[in-house]
């Protein structure tokens, strides 16, 4: 999910459509216009013909246009994300008002082929296309790169963990990642104990994106850090080194599957390494067209340690995510983690997190 990097959405026929008159109705219906000659007809007059803008002086005394020459803008915005602003108006994710919406006169074909064209402007092709940034699950990791800030909470028989993600993306393929973890349980004796836990530092690397093909591959290593008290049970009190990776597919009518696999390798002796793998399938749908996104989806996962006589632990995890607000930068999400395995042992946890994704605005703004 991403957006512009100004305060308001970029103006596809802006004040154009305000202050001059709209094209006579008769060349709007014509079907055999290319995405240039749409773009020049409804987009040039503020965006120019190169898609840097400063064309249009009135207009950009109120609101800077973007750039849609600046690939870290333009290629993580879906080409849902272009059309609903488009059709809708600015308002409709949040953005200026002075963006008509053009869905009256345009039809979403014609839309399309303008943003066909405006997609010819990020020659940089490195960067990932926004379509392949799938709903974050509640426990699989993503391969898409982010900026974004998630608290997460997971409460378990009295123990309460929150971690907060901090995610800074550089480049076209890279981010980092800092997990803070706030750790809340009950001792043995009763004592209420809460802190620091283990502190993760984490690097992602993009190997591989295919926008025809609908998917994204990616390799990350996460350090663990023995910050966290293990006396007290915040902590394991050793660091862990966990190479994964991960994979993201669109699949047909808005579905998707996510996977991660990867080792928990502990960094003194005396622990066992661990395997995981973890996967995430759902479906999104729209609550009205170009409207809140509600995504359910459910997790496998799996673990087990690579030891003799070891056994593997298996959970299913039903979740929901959902966006928030207009813009759809900020999402709420929620789930139960349910063992499948020893499940008289092993006890369900109830797992929510808020994600902001801050490259596209304040959290306070777009709704």
């Amino acid at each position: 999910m991403s957006s512009y990097k100004c305060s308001a959405w970029p103006v596809l026929a802006v004040a154009a459509m305000v202050v001059f008159a709209a094209p006579p109705i008769a060349a709007q219906q014509s079907s055999s216009r290319t995405g240039r000659q749409v773009y020049e007809e409804v987009c040039i007059t503020c965006h120019g013909p190169d898609g840097r803008a400063g064309v249009n002086a009135e207009i950009e005394k109120i609101v800077k246009p973007p750039d849609f020459t600046d690939c870290a803008f333009a290629a993580r915005e879906p080409d849902r994300g272009f059309l609903a602003v488009a059709h809708n108006g600015g308002t409709a994710r949040g953005f200026s008002p002075l963006m008509a919406p053009l869905g009256g006169v345009y039809t979403e074909e014609e839309l399309q082929l303008a943003i066909s064209h405006i997609r010819t402007f990020c020659v940089d092709q490195r960067w990932p296309r926004g379509e392949l940034n799938l709903p974050r699950p509640l426990v699989t990791a993503k391969a898409f790169p982010e900026d974004e800030m998630v608290v997460s909470t997971a409460g378990q028989s009295g123990n309460i963990t929150t971690k907060v993600h901090y995610e800074k993306r550089f480049g076209p393929l890279n981010m980092v990642e800092v997990i803070l973890p706030m750790t809340s349980r009950e001792g043995a004796s009763g004592d209420q104990f809460a802190g620091v836990g283990d502190i993760a530092l984490e690097y992602k690397r993009t190997l591989a994106h295919s926008l025809d093909r609908g998917n994204i591959f990616s390799l990350t290593g996460e350090l663990v850090l023995p910050t966290g008290s293990e006396r007290r049970g915040l902590g394991k009190g050793y660091g862990v080194f966990e190479p994964f990776a991960t994979f993201g597919q669109l699949l047909p009518h808005d579905s998707f599957l996510q996977m991660q696999s990867g080792f928990a390798i502990p960094l003194e002796g005396g622990h066992d390494d661990e395997f995981f793998w973890r996967a995430a399938v759902g479906k999104s749908f729209e609550q009205t067209k170009f409207g809140r996104v509600w995504s359910p989806m459910l997790e496998i996962l799996m673990a087990r340690p690579l030891a003799d006589h070891a056994k593997t632990s298996w959970d299913l995890l039903p979740g929901m995510q959902v966006t928030l607000n207009a813009r759809q930068h900020v999402r709420l999400a929620g789930g139960v983690r349910l063992p499948v395995t020893d499940a008289d042992v092993r006890k369900k946890s109830v797992i929510v997190y808020l994600l902001w994704d801050w490259y596209e605005g304040g959290f306070l703004q777009g709704w």
